[in-house]
């Protein structure tokens, strides 16, 4: 049988059984996991309470990347309990300053036909190595760490063929927007991008990993390319070739469609305020004069990226009008910079050199002006991310970028030839392998096992304890609290920024943030009325994986969101926080459904107990309506909600 890379990789990971048919329940062996610090407290405090003594994956990675901007002791206070918990439990621990955990992860960790599991929604960046890596909540990565496999539905597969080479001034980049441009962010659900065709050659790594770390803005499981040549290059290069392996499809392997990209007709793109599928030709905005402009975060801060900009910059001066900053995606790759000459290129020209880590894209630091034009090579650029509620973001190549924040205005860039030559001058100059030689430095491997047990966990004022989960009711009525329209991110039910950031471990202060920006009011109603209902469009809880956008509305007694469609991550967290989540059987329904009214539900514990019934009828005891919903869910996540989430599941499975 011919098989695509997706398909080899899940059949070679299945807990049991055969490849299963697209939509049926698999369950993966997870090789690897990767925390970060803004979701990775919370996944270690929720290890602590599964009682294992060490992970049982082949390999696990805590990194701190996003809390740096250290205002008080709160962030520093959970480096140093991330820090015991790794070396307490056996993991791998890469220190503030050592870079992006994606971009690390690639360079230091990445094997071709792997399984990855990321409390990140960009792990599947690590698709541009062969990983199947995929984005989930940090209780998801805390049961993978003892051992427990990943459960998904089957995703369909698509097959993005690429042909051509990408002509002067188009980028990776480029590549990914178009695939916007066409499938937006709703395109991808449930489903697996697999890129082929004779394009592929022509992608350095960097590339790939590009591509795939934003095929998280479809609202896709995982992207994935093949492991060729140009894989075992870039291994070999970081001194892990005996890491490669070949993997690619074979021939006549089945996609549930194909979608064809021509390289040579790309041209330069960037996605407009205030979604990453708002996609337009760089030509079209030309003229558009910028006050600021951002390169780096976990999709273009390779050594790669960098040059390419470089290239750009020509000598020239940041315009006057502009402010201007990289951030290295690594520390190896700011020592290769740096090396190479490339580094000296931007700070010639006026660049500000920031930390290696997610800093702005997270809305930590480097917020543009107010009502300013920001250009950022980010994979994100939903409205108030930046850090500043009325600035217009577009999301653009680091080509792009670089160009604008000479010229002062948007422009068309064109100096691949330059760039591409400036990067085999960095490797010439055996600027990578040196850097190399200190990838290391900032990791700190895992102790023995009985030194492990000697170390005891630091824990900070603001570390609170995961928050007690009871099972679900048989009866509820709901006040519907807040009703918004489709696209509804984790960024508008839990913001990021500096602001919020650090109360990550403290679930009741972060609480007080839920919907903050769309509902101000929202903490004090659903305190006073002890349990509410949200509802929703389509596509509720798209971007990132936070879990914090499930578990503080269930710490504030959300029990039900009814929307007319989940993004993939949210839903699972809703469900691992023992929130019922629940569709519309008919669309036009959404219209009637007003905040205000109360959702009457019950004999909720025998609807969830009969697995073969996914129609739940609730009355509106305003309207006296009767409103028919869906809960298409396995077994097992039915199981999950009449527990009332995954821990009490999984200490229920244990006794």
């Amino acid at each position: 049988m011919a098989w695509t890379v997706t398909e080899k990789i899940i059949a070679a990971h299945l807990a049991g059984g055969e490849l299963p048919a697209r939509g049926e329940a698999a369950a993966l062996a997870v090789d690897q996991t990767l925390t970060q610090d803004a979701t990775g407290t919370m996944a270690y405090l929720q290890f602590e309470t599964l009682g294992f003594e060490r992970v049982r994956t082949e390999l696990s990675v805590s990194y701190v990347d996003h809390n740096t901007l250290q205002e008080d002791f709160k962030n520093h206070d959970d480096h140093r309990y991330l820090q015991s918990a790794a070396a307490k439990y056996g993991v791998w621990f890469s220190r503030a300053g050592n870079g992006i955990c994606h971009q690390v992860h690639l360079e230091r960790f990445g094997e071709p036909g792997k399984t990855l599991l990321g409390s990140d929604s960009h792990t599947p960046t690590a698709g541009g190595l062969a990983m199947l890596a995929i984005g989930a909540g940090g209780l998801d990565i805390a049961a993978a760490m003892a051992g427990s496999p990943f459960h998904l539905a089957m995703p369909k597969i698509y097959g993005v063929r690429l042909c051509g080479a990408l002509r002067a001034g188009a980028s990776a980049k480029d590549v990914i927007l178009e695939l916007l441009r066409r499938e937006t962010v709703k395109g991808g659900k449930e489903a697996v991008y697999e890129y082929f065709g004779a394009g592929v050659a022509a992608l350095s790594v960097p590339q790939r990993a590009t591509i795939a770390n934003m095929g998280a803005e479809l609202g896709a499981t995982s992207s994935l390319f093949p492991s060729d040549e140009r894989t075992r290059a870039f291994l070999t290069e970081r001194g892990r070739g005996e890491k490669w392996t070949p993997l690619a499809a074979d021939e006549g392997a089945r996609y549930d469609k194909i979608i064809e990209i021509d390289l040579d007709a790309l041209v330069p793109l960037a996605a407009g305020p205030h979604s990453p599928d708002a996609v337009v030709p760089v030509a079209g905005i030309a003229g558009l004069s910028v006050d600021q402009v951002v390169i780096g975060s976990c999709t273009n801060s390779s050594l790669d990226d960098l040059a390419a900009a470089a290239a750009e910059l020509d000598g020239r001066v940041v315009h006057p009008r502009v402010e201007a900053g990289i951030a290295c995606g690594s520390r190896t790759t700011l020592l290769a910079a740096a090396q190479a000459g490339i580094l000296e290129v931007f700070l010639r020209s006026g660049f500000r050199l920031l930390e290696s880590a997610c800093g702005p894209c997270i809305g930590m630091g480097f917020a543009p002006k107010s009502g300013g034009v920001s250009l950022r090579t980010f994979n994100r650029n939903f409205k108030g991310r930046s850090g500043t509620a009325d600035a217009s973001v577009y999301l653009v190549s680091p080509q792009t970028a670089a160009l604008a924040a000479v010229e002062g205005a948007i422009a068309v860039p064109g100096a691949p030839a330059a760039a591409n030559a400036l990067a085999e001058s960095a490797l010439a100059e055996s600027a990578v392998a040196e850097s190399i030689r200190h990838a290391d430095d900032m990791l700190i491997a895992p102790l023995p096992v009985e030194e492990a047990r000697r170390v005891e966990l630091e824990r900070g004022p603001n570390i609170k304890p995961c928050p007690a989960l009871s099972s679900a009711e048989d009866e509820a009525a709901l006040p519907v609290l807040f009703k918004g329209g489709d696209n509804i991110t984790t960024d508008d039910i839990m913001p990021a920024g500096a602001k919020v950031l650090p109360l990550r471990s403290n679930i009741p202060e972060i609480a007080r943030f839920t919907l903050h920006a769309l509902a101000p009011d929202f903490y004090e109603k659903a305190r006073a009325a002890g349990s509410c209902a949200l509802v929703g469009g389509r596509n509720w809880g798209q971007g990132s994986s936070r879990e914090h956008a499930a578990l503080a509305p269930r710490y504030l007694g959300v029990k039900a969101v009814v929307a007319k469609s989940f993004a993939r991550i949210h839903q699972a967290n809703l469900v691992n926080y023992g929130i019922l989540p629940l569709v519309f059987a008919r669309e036009e329904d959404y219209e009637q459904l007003r905040e205000g009214e109360i959702l009457e539900l019950r004999a909720i514990r025998s609807f969830l107990a009969d697995w073969r019934r996914t129609e739940l009828t609730c009355r509106l005891r305003q309207s006296g309506a009767a409103l028919p919903l869906l809960l298409d869910l396995s077994l097992r996540d039915r199981e999950i909600l009449l527990a009332g989430g995954m821990i009490p599941w999984i200490a229920g499975q244990r006794r």
